[in-house]
């Protein structure tokens, strides 16, 4: 059976359908795993060996995708998170049997729809989606690896190296100041090796930790050599240290133990986000709104670093 997964978003998104993805692989062999992903994920998407085949949703015309889609040869898709174009996309591409959940306009080009509520936040995005895999197969074991993406890299690259990550985005919409970080950063170096960690577009945030920490003796380090490669960089880490962003859950999904800060909103919570690696080796923080509870969370999150 060739199956179709759909989530053409962002970087941690993609990395919430991949337990889903690793179980339909499990459940049969045999099954032929497609993913239909955004241009920033192709990469990882090959590197996991769960994933057969990568269709790549470059902003194309519709007409385009379909092809792409239709040459697949898809008996049946899941899509994890719908839009109108690729739920369209799909309708043209005479897919059999079309699974989504039952939210937007875009529900009418599917032909099995399930009703998740989602915003109620009953469970995590990825145990939504994991979810969804049982109205395909009803009987299948939603147990999946930990961690789930293995990379070769020498067990002493970066070994009990403490890495923050200070910038964010996606569905992120909570951090500490760059002056907080600078105060955590200088707890965490009496005791520890730091690196901070910067995407390909924040030479400037990286430039502006340089000057504030010019005197210490931090690595520095911008991706700019891909995904897979960034991972392999951190997978060694002790203690990965950001806000909710794309990195934090890539961290996660490479094994690396994270303490991670969310803002304190169902939306954007720890119950809504929380990663796909052992629970055991994630710490969430909610910062609130609240200036004194604020400083009272900021103090807490010292202490831990302190003892690190």
């Amino acid at each position: 059976m060739n199956i179709l997964v759909v989530r053409t978003d962002k970087l941690g998104d993609f990395i919430t359908t991949l337990p889903a993805i690793y179980v339909l692989k499990k459940y049969n062999k045999k099954n032929k795993i497609i993913v239909c992903v955004s241009p920033i994920n192709k990469l990882l998407a090959l590197e996991c060996e769960f994933i057969d085949y990568v269709i790549v949703d470059d902003n194309c015309s519709i007409a385009e995708l379909t092809k792409r889609v239709k040459s697949a040869k898809i008996d049946v898709s899941i899509t994890m998170f719908s839009n109108t174009r690729v739920a369209i996309t799909q309708f043209l591409a005479n897919i059999p049997l079309r699974i989504a959940p039952a939210t937007k306009i875009a529900q009418i080009f599917y032909n099995k729809r399930i009703k998740q509520r989602r915003s109620q936040v009953k469970m995590a995005e990825f145990e939504y989606n994991l979810q969804l895999t049982k109205a395909l197969f009803p009987d299948i074991n939603l147990q999946y690896k930990k961690p789930l993406l293995d990379l070769d890299v020498s067990s002493e690259l970066n070994k009990d190296v403490v890495g923050f990550h200070v910038g964010f985005g996606g569905s992120s919409d909570a951090n500490w100041s760059l002056d907080e970080y600078e105060v955590l950063i200088r707890k965490v170096l009496k005791k520890n090796k730091v690196i901070l960690t910067f995407g390909p577009d924040e030479v400037g945030l990286m430039q502006n930790m340089k000057n504030r920490l010019q005197k210490e003796d931090i690595t520095f380090y911008l991706s700019t050599n891909g995904l897979i490669e960034f991972a392999k960089y951190i997978k060694n880490f002790k203690l990965f240290i950001s806000t909710s962003t794309g990195t934090y859950h890539l961290a996660s999904l490479v094994g690396v133990p994270t303490m991670t800060f969310f803002a304190d909103t169902l939306f954007a919570s720890a119950s809504r986000w929380k990663a796909v690696g052992d629970e055991d080796k994630q710490q969430h923080f909610m910062i609130p709104q609240d200036g004194k509870l604020r400083v009272k969370l900021f103090e807490k999150v010292k202490k831990k670093l302190v003892s690190l």
